[in-house]
């Protein structure tokens, strides 16, 4: 029997409509085509970089009866080009394509100025301003926008080409410029090392496709590199050389030799370091090598030497402040007020309810009067914030009070430029990591005394580091562990249950029925932790505290992934509080669909926007003209172009990690043991010591007796700690 020939590809050309569905990782597309000859609007599906209505489409295919969709054509290949026709132009400019041109401006463009249009904005942006409404400012808008989309299509095109998705091609274009492509030709690594979310894998890819060798000397170099990266991340500032080459040589499927030839050459490069530390031999990016040694000999300078505070008659003070507040001082407050007053350099640190705060603003008082120039800042907007409300004094971000400098992506605020104080008080130390405390600490004054304030016990910080925890261990600063619980704390169980956690302890947990601002619910299936906990945050927390479910309840995951992971939660969350509503508009980036009234999250620190990493706020509105999505921030709106929503994520569930120095008024925590390798005694009792008002618990007995008694030691690696103990202040 002959086999039939294959069947020739058919060819489609037509007017796209409407764009139905279009993937940019994948380049998948969904289309509605007007084809010559055709009454009705065919689907046409397949596989291109860009797309939008108005455009030209031709396509090589072949028809196929869809089970699920009925007849549509199906495309081995597909290019779009841009429309010659009014009718085209108008959807063209229409579709949002460029910024400042809606559906309204665009057909008065056409109107006025024909198929000649794009001619117009190209070369002769000037006449734009012929058409009503559109102004000087508006014009050089338009302008910008059309070359910019011009630059970042070729960009998709490249990125398609190399079988990347487009998803970034705007990220890509606003790190390189108008030289993006040439940029990536000569080293597609740079991709992973500059782009947030294209990884290794991704640039790699493309490497391949440009026809870079498996074994090369660039590869292996951006390997290690990676490698390093991907480490910090995780909150190393090094990692140990055999480690770092059996890791590498895992990425790149390459043998040690040549890992080994990457790494001198990327040493010799100084793009790499490496030095001994404790006996064993650590490899650095050199921006955290030398972070590490500056805060060492910051701490060693200021270390030594007496505050520059007028003197104090201690007893008397006290007395004043007490009569001045009202509260009397504890001994131990007593002791650790007279070692704030004395030293130049103190940690304060303890677990929540032990008075912290009344010790700080008791130091700031007697100061103040004394009139010693004082400076409060804090890691995040959020516990600045709080930093505020608690001393009734002006607290900053680290990152404001420092100054951010937009263009050079660092701080106005150094030794050279020092901060204007005799006092910097820093809340929420833990959280601190040693590339932020570098900068800090560069900007102290050289005659003025710090007070560093944080938990020790809380979770490290997301950054490269122990910081906090490195200070106390090393000697070199004098320290206060507060640990007495005063009587209005001990009233509350989540303070209780905090301290039980942290001593190991079970928490003790109210009757169903009574009162309390501590619950744990027991539920053993992860579905049915789930549904308790929509239900909760939904409907019987608001009605039963009176509570925004929006504004005030925070829900807390150990991990991303999962059931029960923030992204899962997120969307299920989304759908219960902030469903679709009709008319409304809706964008689809990254993973994400974001609406009206979405809560979301910073997930990097944006210099040019002054937003950072953890600052939470609500999407305001969202303009498809203009393809931007604005988000308040407390009284502020910051405006994302659609191409830069990767900088954002739903929170309406955020990580524990995440949730670091913020307080909530009400907290939802998840545990199940699908978190087994994150169930840890410091994350659980930091997620618990979020919640002002209240904290609820819901999953499974067993989950949270593990997350108790799991007290591994965290290691990071890094040389700070042994830094610290050979300086010689």
């Amino acid at each position: 029997m002959q086999s039939q020939p294959p069947a020739l590809p058919e060819h489609l050309t037509g007017l796209i409509e409407r764009v139905t569905f279009f993937n940019e990782e994948t380049g998948y597309a969904v289309l509605k085509v007007r084809v010559r000859g055709q009454r009705e609007e065919v689907t046409v599906v397949g596989s291109l970089p860009a797309v939008n209505p108005g455009e030209w489409l031709t396509a090589e295919g072949r028809w196929v009866q869809d089970r699920e969709f009925g007849r549509q054509f199906r495309a081995d290949s597909l290019t779009s080009t841009a429309p010659t026709t009014r009718e085209g132009i108008e959807k063209y400019l229409g579709s949002g394509l460029v910024k400042g041109i809606g559906p309204v401006y665009a057909r008065k463009l056409v109107a006025r100025f024909g198929e000649k249009i794009l001619e117009i904005i190209e070369g002769h942006s000037a006449r734009l301003e012929e058409v009503d409404g559109i102004g000087p400012e508006r014009r050089r808008r338009i302008k910008a926008a059309w070359a910019e989309q011009k630059v970042v299509r070729d960009i998709m095109v490249f990125l398609h080409s190399h079988g990347v998705g487009t998803s970034r091609a705007v990220r890509i274009y606003k790190t390189y410029g108008e030289k993006a492509i040439e940029s990536v030709r000569e080293n597609p690594y740079r991709l992973a090392q500059d782009i947030p979310g294209i990884g290794f894998k991704s640039a790699d890819l493309i490497a391949q496709k440009l026809g870079i060798p498996p074994d090369s000397l660039m590869r292996a170099r951006a390997g290690l590199r990676h490698v390093l990266l991907e480490a910090g991340g995780e909150g190393h500032c090094a990692l140990p050389l055999e480690l770092l080459k059996e890791k590498t040589a895992g990425l790149l499927e390459v043998p040690a030799r040549i890992v080994e030839a990457g790494l001198e050459a990327a040493l010799a490069a100084k793009e790499l370091s490496r030095e001994t530390i404790a006996e064993e031999t650590l490899i650095f990016l050199p921006a955290l090598q030398q972070a590490e040694e500056s805060i060492a000999e910051r701490l060693a300078r200021l270390a030594p030497s007496a505050p520059p505070y007028p003197p104090i008659d201690f007893e008397k003070a006290v007395a004043w402040c007490q009569q001045q507040t009202g509260l009397e001082l504890a001994p131990s407050q007593k002791a650790a007020l007279r070692q704030a007053l004395t030293q130049r350099l103190l940690i304060i640190t303890g677990g929540p309810g032990v008075g912290k705060t009344t010790l700080v603003n008791t130091v700031l008082r007697i100061l103040r009067a004394k009139k010693v120039r004082c400076l409060l800042c804090a890691p995040t907007g959020r516990a600045a914030r709080r930093l505020t409300e608690t001393t009734g004094l002006e607290a900053k971000t680290i990152h404001r009070l420092l100054e951010v400098d937009p263009g050079r992506g660092g701080f106005t605020r150094n030794e050279r430029r020092p901060l204007e104080c005799d006092l910097l008080v820093v809340d929420e130390t833990s959280m601190v990591d040693v590339p932020l405390m570098c900068h800090l600490l560069r900007a102290v004054p050289d005659h003025a005394g710090l007070l560093l304030v944080g938990d020790v016990d809380q979770l490290p910080s997301v950054g490269p580091g122990m910081v906090l925890r490195d200070f106390i261990e090393s000697g070199l600063v004098p320290v206060v562990r507060l640990t007495e619980v005063f009587r209005q704390a001990a009233q509350s169980r989540i303070i209780i249950n905090a301290h039980r956690i942290h001593q190991g302890l079970l928490p003790e947990l109210p009757s169903p029925d009574s009162h309390s601002d501590f619950y744990f619910i027991e539920r053993e299936q992860p579905d049915r932790i789930l549904d308790l906990l929509l239900e909760m945050v939904k409907e019987r927390i608001p009605r039963k505290f009176g509570l925004d479910p929006l504004r005030d309840i925070q829900v807390l995951a150990p991990m991303n992934r999962g059931l029960l992971g923030v992204r899962e939660l997120n969307a299920r969350l989304q759908r219960e509080l902030n469903p679709p509503r009709e008319g409304e508009p809706w964008v689809e980036k990254f993973g994400w669909t974001f609406r009206p009234r979405d809560k979301v999250i910073q997930t990097e620190n944006d210099y040019d926007k002054d937003v950072f990493n953890g600052d939470i706020g609500q999407v305001a509105r969202i303009v498809p003209e203009d393809r931007e999505v604005i988000v308040r921030y407390d009284q502020r709106e910051v405006r994302y172009d659609f191409g830069e929503l990767d900088e954002i994520a739903l929170a309406y569930a955020i990580t524990i990690h995440k949730a670091q120095g913020s307080e909530f008024p009400a907290v939802v925590i998840p545990l199940a043991t699908q978190h087994y390798l994150l169930l840890q005694r410091n994350l659980l009792y930091t997620g618990v010591t979020r919640g002002k008002r209240l904290v609820v618990l819901i999953g499974q007995s067993k989950a949270l007796a593990l997350a108790v008694r799991n007290q591994r030691p965290q290691h990071r690696f890094s040389g700070l700690l042994a830094r610290l103990k050979a300086v010689k202040p």
